[in-house]
């Protein structure tokens, strides 16, 4: 199931990662564990943001995807079934039926 992560990083959080340089590799190892389809980065509402769209197996896999950016980022994470044109186009070929 492809879904979408909508992430808004805590800014007084990542301020100090930065200052002390460990940002860099907390983001490394989660974006590694997440194998990323995509994933892309800029600023909401003066934050830093981004949209990350993963593969994952089922429901129950959600806790330890959304768990690593509450705990290392103190972020706010939304998720969002989603799909690809041939996903919508599958999907449209079963109304018919």
């Amino acid at each position: 199931m492809r879904v979408l992560l909508d992430i808004e990083i805590d800014t007084p959080t990542t301020n100090r990662q930065i200052a002390d340089g460990t940002v860099g590799e907390k983001f490394e190892r989660i974006m590694a564990d997440l194998k990323p389809e995509a994933a892309y980065f800029f600023n909401r509402n003066g934050r830093r943001a981004q949209i990350v769209v993963i593969d994952v197996p089922d429901e129950a896999a959600l806790p330890s995807i959304c768990e690593p950016f509450w705990l290392e980022f103190n972020a706010t994470v939304q998720t969002h079934i989603c799909m690809n044109a041939e996903d919508l186009r599958e999907g449209l070929s079963r109304l018919g039926r």
